[in-house]
C-alpha cells in the first residue's frame, strides 16, 4: 500500500499554538498520514502564507496537491462528522445527570448506605439541582434572558430569572446537607411547581419550539421532556423531603 501523506501549514507562535492546527495534525496521524508539518512562526509568515494561498485562515492542509482546508473541512473530506454548533441536543443534560448520579453514588458508598436505597436518588436529585444551578449561575444575565421566554412568573417579575439560579443551587445544598429542610423544600417545591406548568404550557400547550434554560445560557437543549423532568425531580424531592423531615 502506497504511503498517504499530507501538508499541513499552522501557525505556531512564541504567544500562540492554534489548537485546530494541533487538532488537524493529530486527526492525520490518527488516520494513517505521513504529515509533512509547516509551522508559521511568526504573524507575518502566517499573513504572507494566506496572501500566497489565497485563503483567509489558517489551519490549511493539502492531500495529493489538493488544498482540503481547515480543521472541519479535513474532517468532512475524510468523511467524519462536523458538529453543527446551532443543532439542538441533549449532551449537556445528559452530562449534568450522569455527573450527578456518580457524585450520589460516591457520596452514598463514603457514608456507608446501602446502594439501592432512597438515599441514592435523594442525593441524586440534590446533586442535579446544585449542578444545574451552578450552569445557570455562570452566566446570570444570559440564563435570565432565556428564561423570560417561557416561564410564567419571571414574565410576569423579570427579577424571579436572577433569583431562580440561585434558589435552585441552594435549595440543593440544603437537601444535601439535610438542614433547613423548612426552608428548601417550599423553594423546590415552588419553583418546580412554576417550571413544570410554564414548560407544558409553551410546549404542549401553544406548540412553541424554544431552547430551555436549564442548562444555563448558550445551549441548545430543547424545551420539553428534559425540562419537564428537571421541575418534577423538585417538585418531588420537595414533597418528600418535607414529609421525611416532618411528618414521617
Amino acid at each position: 500500500m502506497p504511503e498517504k501523506t499530507a501538508r499541513l501549514y499552522r501557525m505556531e507562535t512564541d504567544d500562540h499554538r492554534c489548537p485546530f492546527g494541533l487538532k488537524s495534525r493529530h486527526l492525520l496521524r490518527s488516520q494513517g498520514f505521513e504529515v509533512e508539518d509547516h509551522p508559521l512562526r511568526t504573524r507575518e509568515e502566517t499573513e504572507a502564507f494566506k496572501k500566497a494561498e489565497g485563503v483567509e485562515t489558517t489551519p490549511q492542509t493539502y492531500i495529493d496537491g489538493e488544498r482540503i482546508g481547515g480543521y472541519e473541512d479535513l474532517r468532512r473530506h475524510l468523511g467524519l462528522s462536523v458538529p453543527d454548533p446551532d443543532a439542538p441536543t441533549y449532551r449537556p443534560i445528559i452530562a449534568i445527570f450522569a455527573t450527578a448520579f456518580a457524585l450520589a453514588l460516591a457520596v452514598v458508598w463514603l457514608r456507608g448506605v446501602p446502594i439501592l436505597s432512597l438515599a441514592l436518588l435523594e442525593h441524586f436529585v440534590a446533586l442535579s439541582m446544585v449542578l444545574l444551578g451552578l450552569q445557570k449561575l455562570k452566566d446570570v444575565e444570559g440564563f435570565s434572558t432565556m428564561f423570560l421566554n417561557y416561564d410564567l412568573l419571571a414574565r410576569r417579575w423579570v427579577p424571579y430569572g436572577y433569583v431562580y439560579p440561585f434558589a435552585e443551587a441552594g435549595a440543593g445544598v440544603l437537601m444535601l446537607a439535610g438542614v433547613l429542610i423548612w426552608l428548601a423544600a417550599p423553594v423546590a417545591l415552588v419553583i418546580g411547581t412554576i417550571g413544570a406548568v410554564s414548560v407544558i404550557r409553551a410546549v404542549w400547550v401553544e406548540k412553541r419550539e424554544l431552547r430551555c434554560a436549564c442548562a444555563g445560557s448558550g445551549t441548545n437543549v430543547p424545551l420539553g421532556p428534559v425540562s419537564l423532568a428537571e421541575n418534577a425531580m423538585m417538585v418531588a424531592m420537595g414533597l418528600w423531603m418535607f414529609a421525611r423531615t416532618y411528618l414521617l
